[in-house]
């Protein structure tokens, strides 16, 4: 059985390792349009050691993808974080993240009555007593437009915004609900279910209080790999046994009765896995089922740029895994820090500081596609004035600046309902299916499991 898969990143490298175990005999080809391997996942050989400027750790508690590691032999090298709290930039102070809640939306005043007015905070105070949320079970809607509504604007900027846009790289109000944030959708939906009153403080509350009740667990949250990602998706191609070949750009594909077929295949293929980002796989839909690539079309993604920094000192640098900034906040152009050095241990080893500057959010193009040294600058002012620390002063030793255009998917209140149908008609193509974070959600464990699923879909 011939099989072809496009895009070399976690999902394409995954899907061909779940094949190659299901099918030992099975010929394995993987193109990629870009010069390297692992997509998403960056590991850059810094003087001192390897650093991530991708995605820098994975969510330790789904045993899924632990099992899954452990598997590659990789156990031994999983590490974890120190167990620093981040800090959050607001109104021009540095404060702490707020506790309690759900991705920063409270279920009362007290978690945020730091950062929010005296009036937001009557406001949080009294949502269970206003008009009850006009809920549709199993629906989704845009995080933004509900919690501005329910709480208020500050809440939203300087929150949960904040939060959650060190991981999509949106503000809430470009994302749905369900789609990032499914623990309080499905809250929301036991509310509406029972027929209680549905609120947004009780939905908090409920969540809140299900964690309580479960099972403490002493294992940490998040891992990552000591030598980098790049200990991963090496791995993941050496074991597949697949050929990989880089800079093949495909553009179009066909199918008759012989398989699948492109530009730059010798033959053609029986089975196709396309682990491509979402507007690429439209684009490759577009002969083989015309109507999922439409549909897929309505899937946005937002672009990021991440500057690593290695300073030859740590001086002054807070006792902190990093800093969040609130979308209200003026005259500072980064998202996000990340004090890697701070946050992972492994790293600390090296000497000095590894800081982590993100920038861009979805739709701000053109901070994304700045200059280098504006970026620099950019970073190395804005932690002084956040921190108080002077990278200049430190000795700034190494630079490596990553930009990642269409880094990730927009997940908003649409998404879930559009990957649903662009499956329903990905099914009626026999031989073919699809994967990456557009179809499986954002985070390496999901990447990984939805590979697997289609392996299983397709392999059968």
């Amino acid at each position: 059985m011939r099989y072809a898969i496009i895009g070399a990143g976690l999902a394409g490298l995954t899907t061909a390792l779940e094949i190659r175990r299901a099918d030992a005999d099975a010929t394995i080809d993987v193109f990629e349009a870009t010069d390297r391997i692992g997509g998403k996942l960056l590991t850059v050989p810094f003087e001192s050691g390897r650093v991530d400027m991708g995605a820098e750790g994975f969510l330790f508690r789904r045993q899924d993808a632990v099992d899954f590691f452990q598997s590659l032999d990789l156990g031994e090298s999983i590490v974890h974080p120190s167990g620093l709290r981040s800090i959050l930039y607001s109104g021009d102070q540095a404060t702490t993240l707020p506790t309690g809640g759900v991705m920063g939306i409270p279920g009362s005043s007290e978690a945020v009555a730091h950062l929010v007015s005296p009036e937001t905070a009557a406001r949080i105070d009294a949502e269970g007593d206003a008009e009850p949320i006009d809920w549709k079970i199993g629906g989704d809607v845009n995080v933004g437009k509900l919690v501005r509504e329910r709480y208020g604007d500050e809440v939203v900027d300087r929150s949960v915004s904040a939060l959650l846009g060190g991981v999509y790289s949106c503000t809430a109000d470009d994302l749905g609900l369900r789609a990032t944030i499914p623990e309080l959708a499905d809250a929301l939906d036991i509310l509406a279910k029972k027929g209680q009153k549905v609120t947004l403080s009780g939905a908090v509350r409920s969540c809140e209080f299900a964690r309580s009740k479960a099972p403490s667990s002493a294992d940490p949250v998040f891992g990552a790999f000591a030598g980098g990602f790049a200990q991963l998706y090496e791995e993941l191609a050496e074991q597949s046994g697949a050929d990989i070949y880089l800079d093949v750009f495909v553009s179009a594909i066909t199918r008759d009765e012989d398989g699948f077929m492109f530009t730059g295949a010798e033959a053609p293929y029986d089975k196709l896995v396309l682990a491509t980002p979402a507007p690429t796989t439209a684009l490759l839909l577009k002969s083989l089922a015309p109507e999922a690539g439409e549909t897929l079309k309505s899937v946005k993604l937002a672009n990021s740029v991440v500057v690593g920094m290695k300073f030859d000192s740590e001086e002054g640098l807070p006792d902190n895994s990093g800093v969040l900034i609130a979308t209200d906040q003026d005259g500072v152009k980064v998202k996000a820090f990340t004090f890697s050095s701070k946050k992972w241990p492994h790293l600390a080893h090296q000497g000095g500081a590894l800081v982590r500057a993100s920038f861009g959010r979805f739709g701000e193009d053109e901070i994304t596609r700045a200059d280098e040294d504006d970026l620099v600058d950019w970073a190395l002012d804005d932690l002084k004035t956040i921190t108080g620390f002077d990278g200049r002063e430190a000795g700034l030793s190494e630079i490596y600046t990553q930009r990642w255009f269409g880094g990730l998917p927009r997940y908003d209140e649409n998404h879930l309902a559009t990957v649903a149908r662009v499956r329903e008609l990905i099914a009626e193509v026999d031989g073919l299916e699809v994967t990456g974070a557009w179809a499986g959600g954002v985070g390496i464990p999901a990447v990984i499991a939805d590979a697997h699923a289609a392996v299983a879909r397709l392999v059968g």
